[in-house]
């Protein structure tokens, strides 16, 4: 007999995974310097399987609603909507969990504020408390972020006066905000691309990864991701230039989103390749200019693209670079220095190859073709976090031709859901026992929860 599932159900089970994200959260997330706990106190450690417990409801939580989309009453997307709203309401007075980004953020936008240029130098040069909060290995580096989203975080530095709790909660709205923006525009592009507008709003919006990293963790990456979605369905309409400059806002956000202008070349094919090209490109550099007058940031963003990454940064590229240079190192070998380069300068070449084929093969269908692009560079480049996997999955989640690539996306969705420590830290061994433990615990009380629900079913069939 199958569990019974319905959307209610799926509601209150994931509701109580992000509450107990949040409550595990107060003690074991990205904490602000002053009300860190001790990795090692009890504390700490019971946060830590809390988070976990959270995490796995949350999946089995999605994963039932995957199967409540399936089925002969799919929900409509405005109850969909409901679901998400009340999944992340417990997150909106959270920690930061996840990481420590939302700390160089702020640290950031205060900057810019005093008109200290950030992409000159890193938080170290503001000192202060704010300064004191972002991770030593960010604390000299310069913003990567483009004016468009440095110009946001100077102004609520403006409207918070530096102060850290507002200013958290502000960087979190803010996010909230491209989260809105992402799910207003999934089921519309869905719609236009033939493709299941529930589905869509399942896999793009009320992923895991959208709840852990966009909403607790507060990362810019969601008005990146909202800008560029509202602007390809601008631009798939009758709103070309809206769409090129919604999406050139998205681009002075993070880069990669950039790449949506070559999407909305060829939504404009009809007209002429070499028309569209030099329309977009007339209306994304005027934009592009007026920003940065207006944002007073200067064009530092485009050297600081090269802004240097964690030298333990996990992306295949980087583990490789490493590998190879200590095996050089060990050979005696005097290249040992730039096995690191290479392997990035290889990343770059083989993720050109990988678009350009991926543009030749799907030029009819730009949303899905710029999905899987923008998974390419994921993947290729020289950092990848799993946040950086939502880039993909958002236009994947709308676009997708079929479902067994969605049931593949979310397959890696919830793999990718457990990469992280609530504290953004790297783990140890302990930690991550503790974390196996939490998600353990939940797996246990899931399959009791099952069995309970089973019982009075088979009593009566009997």
């Amino acid at each position: 007999m199958a569990f019974p599932v319905d959307l209610r159900r799926c509601q209150a089970l994931g509701l109580a995974g992000t509450a107990f994200l949040a409550l595990g959260g107060e003690t074991a997330g990205a904490l602000p310097v002053a009300d860190l706990v001790s990795p090692e106190s009890g504390r700490a450690a019971l946060g830590l399987v809390g988070v976990y417990f959270g995490v796995v409801l949350l999946i089995a939580a999605w994963a039932l609603l995957g199967r409540v989309i399936r089925g002969p009453e799919p929900p409509t997307p405005r109850s969909l909507l409901l679901v998400l709203a009340v999944w992340a309401a417990p997150l909106l007075l959270a920690p930061p969990l996840f990481s420590r980004d939302v700390y160089s953020y702020l640290a950031q936008g205060a900057m810019v504020h005093a008109h200290i240029d950030v992409y000159a130098h890193g938080p170290a040069q503001l000192g202060g408390p704010l300064a004191d909060e972002v991770a030593p290995v960010w604390r000299d580096t310069a913003a990567p972020y483009g004016p468009v989203f440095l110009a946001v975080a100077s102004g609520l530095s403006g409207l918070t006066r530096g102060e850290l709790p507002a200013g958290l909660l502000g960087m979190r709205l803010v996010a909230l905000v491209g989260v809105a923006l992402m799910a207003v525009a999934l089921p519309r592009l869905a719609r236009q691309c033939g493709a299941d507008p529930a589905a869509a709003l399942w896999l793009g919006a009320l992923n895991p990864l959208v709840l852990l990293h966009l909403v607790a963790g507060a990362h810019n990456d969601a008005i990146m991701l909202g800008l560029l979605g509202i602007g390809l369905l601008a631009a798939r309409g009758r709103l070309h230039v809206l769409g090129v400059v919604l999406i050139t806002l998205a681009a002075l956000v993070k880069a990669p989103a950039a790449l949506g202008l070559v999407a909305v070349v060829a939504l404009r094919r009809q007209v002429g390749v070499v028309r569209a090209v030099l329309t977009t490109t007339v209306v994304a550099l005027a934009t592009t200019v007026v920003v940065t007058a207006v944002a007073g940031t200067g064009y530092g963003w485009v050297a600081a693209l090269k802004t240097p990454i964690s030298p333990h940064n996990w992306s295949p590229t980087s583990v490789l670079g490493r590998v190879t240079g200590r095996l050089l190192d060990h050979l005696g070998s005097d290249f040992a220095p730039l096995a690191i380069p290479v392997w990035h300068a290889a990343g770059l070449l083989a993720t050109m190859i990988a678009v350009l084929l991926i543009w030749l093969r799907l030029r009819p269908a730009p949303v899905y073709a710029l999905g899987l692009s923008l998974a390419v560079v994921a993947v290729l480049g020289p950092a990848i976090r799993p946040w950086y996997a939502l880039w993909g999955l958002f236009l994947i989640a709308a676009a997708a031709p079929s479902s067994s690539v969605r049931h593949r996306v979310a397959a890696a969705t919830a793999v990718l859901a457990l990469a992280v420590l609530p504290s953004g830290s790297a783990p140890d061994l302990a930690q991550v026992l503790l974390a196996v433990s939490g998600g353990v615990l939940a797996i246990v009380v899931l399959w009791q929860a099952h069995q309970a629900a089973q019982a009075p079913v088979l009593g009566r069939t009997a």
